[in-house]
């Protein structure tokens, strides 16, 4: 059965915008940033989504973490980034409607903070603020009928992606199909199946935004909660992915350097070119521009080139061999 959410004005608006900017993100190439941008998104990420879970460890810590430097913090809060720095550089192989995939990434994330990691919970579980109980969730005997239906919703082609990643989110949290580590896999797998769709959701931190408005992310789950529909907890997640994309095109509002453009092409799988190929991915430079680009590239030992003026091919490095 279709879980239930409306379609509101503000929903439309809100796809429309997000539309726009993955758009014109696409158009200034910026859809793939550098080995340095993605780094420092992944920790931010990693950084985001476990500070609304308690951790207390800064950014400074999980980049020492990432470069394999010894950080002094409390345990529990030092293995929760090793598991996510994990679960993060497996990002592109887990499948977005399979509940196996799922699970394993919850073992992963999970591993030696809980016991059992990897399997739905067998215990009958509430989620408190504070003192007070804040949803009882569905008893455990029903979680793996509910996630299976879950994951069979994601497999609906006629469902905007947007929509059945935020959806999935909530729907998630109202099973709380696991003892721990639930708010994590929500929103871990709000952009797994979000990357299926638009690639460049592996490198958008949007838990950030969430870490900064935590009171209105729990307040649009409680509320959706009460109405029995996962709308305003949709509007909220989509707020705050139009706003995160807003951030990126603010930071990139520049004109791209060589070393940009080269990283970009980089990305884009050829592993032989000439000018005429890096041009028709960089439509407004001139052919003098290109040809200093691809001088540096070679300075740089990315590619090698072969024959002179027109007859001139580039081909990667790796490739030599």
């Amino acid at each position: 059965m279709k879980p239930p959410y409306d379609i509101t004005t503000k929903t439309l608006k809100l796809i429309t915008s997000i539309s726009e900017k993955i758009g014109e993100i696409s158009a200034n190439h910026i859809d793939r940033p550098s080995p340095q941008l993605r780094k420092q998104n992944k920790i931010k990420t990693i950084h985001a989504s476990l500070r609304i879970e308690g951790n207390t460890l800064t950014q400074q810590q999980i980049t020492a973490i990432v470069d394999k430097k010894r950080v002094i913090g409390p345990k529990k809060d030092v293995l929760e980034v090793l598991n996510a720095i994990k679960v993060y550089d497996l990002l592109t192989t887990f499948n977005p409607i399979s509940s196996k995939s799922f699970l394993n990434a919850h073992k992963l994330l999970m591993n030696d903070l809980i016991e059992k990691p990897g399997r739905y919970r067998r215990q009958e579980v509430g989620v408190f603020q504070g003192t007070k109980v804040a949803h009882i969730a569905p008893p455990a005997k029903n979680v793996p009928i509910l996630m299976d239906d879950l994951f069979k919703y994601l497999k609906d082609e006629d469902e905007i992606a947007l929509i059945k990643s935020c959806v999935f989110h909530y729907e998630m949290e109202f099973i709380h199909p696991f003892m721990d580590g639930n708010g994590r896999m929500g929103r871990l797998w709000q952009t797994v199946i979000l990357m299926q769709k638009y690639p460049l959701f592996e490198f958008l931190p949007f838990e950030t935004l969430i870490s900064q408005t935590q009171s209105d992310y729990y307040n649009a789950l409680s509320q959706s909660d009460k109405a029995g529909k996962s709308t305003l907890f949709i509007e909220y997640m989509l707020d705050v992915i139009d706003k995160s994309l807003n951030e990126l095109l603010s930071f990139n509002n520049r004109t791209l350097k060589d070393i940009d453009r080269l990283n970009y092409f980089l990305t884009q799988g050829k592993n032989e070119f000439t000018r005429k190929d890096y041009m028709n991915v960089f439509k407004d430079i001139s052919s003098a521009t290109a040809s200093r680009d691809l001088k540096k590239g070679v300075e740089l030992n990315f590619f090698y080139k072969t024959g002179n003026k027109s007859l001139t091919i580039y081909r990667l490095t790796d490739e030599k061999n």
